[in-house]
């Protein structure tokens, strides 16, 4: 059952050709994962490259590709992890229906770590200097690790009971490391690490860290769960692999996963930060350069025959999409149980995840009212922004299940259709200003600092909203290309800040209750996810908000025309991701006739 080992899942995809080797020389400097992100896009197999430039060990990525092939890789054990996960959600089913959960027990005798006194892990000691050196951007700070499993335990319960299995990147050549002595992890805010983290400064101690890279496929998973804090990942890598992990125990040390592919053990000491970065990240643009703390490197492991296992991320949809989709397949049910009345939460991939959440509520308070109006689908807002990753959300969108039953959460145009027809911008806009925001999100006032906005429509349906601009339609000076986007979306360029006279304003019609302002509206315009991306990820809700008859009443802000989201890039916005041409055509030339990747891209 599962996969013990990152080989044994590599030939067994292999055997079923999901998996295809590249013998060509790549070059893990930029070209390594250009090649990957293109496969990702063409929706093609796993790759195994077997001659990395300047380094010893093969690199697999995209084995995390498409949802059908996690499916596969998890196939022996998800009816377990499922039926678990059930059980939480609906307990009452265990005894509807005994019989589907006889797998359950079993499952659970997976949950707690396996204690050994060695493994294949300890067959090798290396430098971080060996270790392939994947640069994915062009103007990343250095080399990454991008799949890390990292590993700590609470300095005051120590134990996996209180352990955390984080991913977190890691810098490990480049900037001010001292080679081969420290390498960079950066952690974001609401990470498992920090609770450690903040334990080890409070007690004036250094927090022990291991980093493992591969092992079973389940550990990886595992490390990207957002699971409640006090519930170990290294349990849930256990139920998703399908047998106990086993760790090695050591005296005064961390334990070490014995199957992983690679190891670094190491220190990090009260204060000691240098800057992390830059680095491309999965909102689409570089994560800048920042203090982050600082691992100061015990030893390098590596069991014989290991294979680096990495993926890169930029402007979604990337691999990491199908993290996200597979995460919420296996945890979706709970979402009502753990948030009461809320039917279902969506976190936009395309918009980078944090920036935009859509929900689904009820309005059950005064059932007795002919008009309902938001009040129960607030108070559900204020919950979904308290839980877990969901605070970092940047606007979010909460309608009722009461006016459309068959609403489809996932639907994306036809949520905001519905959305936009009810909403009362005199009255659904609610402001979170100077709090805090997505590390990775550069549009607020600093790094953690921005704002929020929970946009919450209930009742009938207010008004028509238009696919197509009037003929009658006249822009302001300084306006210009105007594009209908969705119904009642209309995004227009300008250079300038929003002003003039003459004209019809844009969209001050009912018609259009959502005006875009962008840098080049035919781009934002041409797809539905270039419209998601441009909009929520360059606009922070309290500064770049504004609207026609704008007003405040009771500090609460409002507007009686169209609502405008400015989602021009400004000046303290982070650079976005751009290929680089040279290292394209090399990736092109893979793809020719005679190539390692004809007929894949």
């Amino acid at each position: 059952m599962g996969y013990p080992t990152l080989l044994a899942c590599v030939t067994d995809l292999e055997k079923s050709k999901q998996l295809v080797r590249i013998d060509t020389e790549c070059d893990p400097h930029l070209e390594i994962g250009a090649i990957q992100r293109r496969v990702y896009q063409a929706g093609g197999p796993a790759l195994l490259f077997t001659r990395v430039r300047n380094c010893r060990f093969p690199m697999l990525g995209n084995l995390f590709g498409t949802i059908n092939r996690t499916h596969y890789v998890f196939r022996d054990t998800l009816k377990a992890v499922r039926a678990l996960i059930d059980l939480k959600a609906q307990p009452e089913e265990f005894f509807k229906h005994p019989f589907r959960s006889l797998r359950i027990p079993a499952a659970t005798l997976h949950l707690r770590p396996r204690k050994v006194k060695t493994g294949p892990i300890l067959q090798n000691v290396i430098k971080i200097g060996d270790l392939p050196q994947l640069q994915s951007w062009p103007q990343d700070g250095g080399a990454f690790i991008t799949l890390p499993q990292v590993y700590t335990e609470s300095l005051v319960d120590p134990g996996f009971r209180y352990s955390n299995l984080g991913m977190y990147r890691v810098q490990i050549s480049g900037g001010q490391y001292s080679p081969d002595k420290e390498v960079g992890l950066h952690y974001q805010i609401h990470r498992g690490i920090g609770v450690h983290h903040t334990e080890a400064v409070e007690r004036r101690k250094p927090l022990r860290v291991n980093i493992f890279v591969g092992g079973a496929p389940a550990m990886t998973l595992a490390a990207v769960m957002p699971l409640p804090e006090g519930m170990p990942e290294i349990s849930f890598a256990g139920v998703l692999a399908g047998h106990r992990i086993p760790m090695i125990s050591w005296p005064d040390h961390l334990p070490i996963y014995a199957e992983a592919d690679f190891c670094i053990t190491g220190t990090i000491h009260l204060h000691h930060l240098l800057p992390e970065g830059p680095f491309g990240d999965h909102l689409g643009y570089y994560s800048l350069s920042h203090d982050y703390p600082v691992l100061e490197v015990e030893h390098v492991y590596h069991r014989d025959g290991a294979i680096w296992p990495f993926t890169t991320v930029g402007r979604p949809p990337q691999e990491d999409t199908s993290f996200g989709t597979f995460i919420h397949e296996l945890t979706g049910s709970l979402i009502p149980k753990v948030l009461p009345g809320v039917k279902a939460v969506h976190a936009v991939d395309a918009a980078g995840v944090h920036p935009l959440l859509l929900a689904i509520g009820s309005e059950r308070y005064t059932p007795y009212q002919a008009t309902r109006v938001p009040q129960e689908i607030l108070t559900q807002a204020n919950a979904i922004l308290g839980q877990g990753q969901l605070s970092l959300a940047k606007y979010l969108w909460i309608s009722s299940c009461q006016d459309n039953p068959q609403l489809d959460i996932h639907d994306v145009p036809a949520f905001f259709k519905h959305m936009l027809e009810r909403v009362d911008w005199t009255r659904d806009l609610h402001f979170q200003t100077g709090t805090t925001m997505d590390t990775l999100d550069y549009s607020g006032s600093g790094l953690n600092r921005g704002s929020k906005v929970v946009i919450a429509a209930v009742g009938p349906k207010r008004r028509n909203l238009a696919t197509q601009i009037p003929s009658d339609f006249k822009l302001p000076e300084g306006f210009k290309n105007p594009k209908v986007v969705l119904p009642g979306i209309l995004v227009v360029e300008s250079p300038s800040p929003l002003a003039g006279e003459g004209g019809r304003r844009p969209g001050e019609g009912e018609e259009f209750p959502l005006i875009i302002v962008v840098d080049d509206s035919e781009f934002t315009a041409r797809t539905l996810n270039n419209f998601l991306w441009i909009t929520f990820t360059r606009s922070n809700p309290a500064a770049d908000i504004d609207g026609f008859g704008a007003f405040i009443e009771n500090k609460h802000w409002g507007c009686r025309g169209p609502l405008v989201i400015d989602a021009r890039r400004k000046f303290h916005h982070a650079p976005p991701l751009e290929m680089d041409p040279e290292i394209e055509r090399r990736v092109d030339a893979l793809g020719a006739p005679g190539g390692a990747l004809h007929k894949i891209i």
